[in-house]
């Protein structure tokens, strides 16, 4: 059970991860609109940090994804809805 729950962790932050550079953010900009340090940030996505519901909530809406996306798909079906939907605005 608990390697799921490290493999599915490193899922989700791999997800953000892969969006925050997507979106050319850098890990200093997703910390200072969190208002954590660099640092703290890096934390998370290396999973050093937990990721508590609402830290996971609003960084979703700084990376303008929904937070069930981040959590359910992997990282190159998340890539291809995010740059479709980029296209369309």
């Amino acid at each position: 059970m608990e390697n799921v729950l490290v493999f599915k962790t490193r899922e989700v932050v791999g997800n953000i991860r892969k969006i925050r550079e997507y979106r050319y953010y850098t890990q200093e900009y997703l910390a200072a609109k969190l208002k954590i340090s660099q640092n703290a940030y890096s934390k998370i996505e290396l999973g050093y940090s937990k990721l508590t519901i609402d830290r996971l909530f609003h960084i979703a809406m700084i990376l303008k994804v929904e937070a069930a996306n981040l959590l359910t798909l992997n990282q190159h079906d998340l890539i291809k809805i995010i740059a479709d939907d980029d296209e369309k605005t």
